[in-house]
């Protein structure tokens, strides 16, 4: 079986330190045969989710079936204030357009859970309210975290790390996605 891991994170800055986070931990899925597919910078600027009105632009129709098909999912948040993104909460949110499917929102996935901002409280913080949006959407949060302080780690535009240790953790959730969804026999 082929495994589908779909990435959501970054900034509106396309090729964000949070973006590259994303194609980081997006390549350790790779490194297992999971096909990956990323919506990150301008794919994220969706209008504000209103479960009310049932138009969706083309951008959000594709995520939410790419969504609906993946094994996995990658979020990657930057930390703004101490928590999520306005552009990937907006773009989680979405998710719940899964809710009536068999499988509702995110339901027996693995998600790998990333933030990265500029000092260490924001980052961590930041990582605990994405792992509380995945637990309430049914997801399964990877055992493995990674709150990256952008102040010390660097990400160059060749998906290089400035840090070893955080680039083998980025790959570490994008495989324990794969290996989770491997293990359940998804889909």
């Amino acid at each position: 079986m082929t495994v589908t891991v779909v990435g959501i994170g970054g900034s509106i800055r396309p090729d964000s330190q949070s973006e590259r986070a994303l194609r980081v931990a997006l390549s350790g899925a790779r490194e297992l045969g999971a096909r990956t597919i990323q919506y990150s910078g301008p794919d994220l600027v969706l209008p504000f989710y209103d479960p009310s009105v049932p138009d969706r632009t083309d951008v959000a129709m594709k995520m939410v079936e790419d969504l609906r098909g993946a094994d996995g999912v990658i979020v990657v948040s930057p930390g703004y204030h101490g928590t999520v993104s306005g552009l990937v909460k907006n773009a989680l949110d979405y998710i719940e357009d899964l809710r009536d499917d068999e499988r509702p929102y995110l339901d027996g996935r693995a998600i790998g859970t990333i933030t990265a901002a500029y000092g260490w409280q924001a980052a961590v913080n930041t990582l605990a309210a994405v792992r509380s949006i995945v637990h309430a959407l049914r997801g399964w949060p990877t055992p493995l975290g990674a709150a990256i302080n952008s102040a010390q780690v660097k990400f160059d535009g060749d998906g290089g790390c400035s840090d070893s240790d955080v680039d083998r953790n980025l790959r570490t959730i994008g495989r324990q996605v794969v290996e989770f969804a491997q293990s359940q026999g998804s889909r």
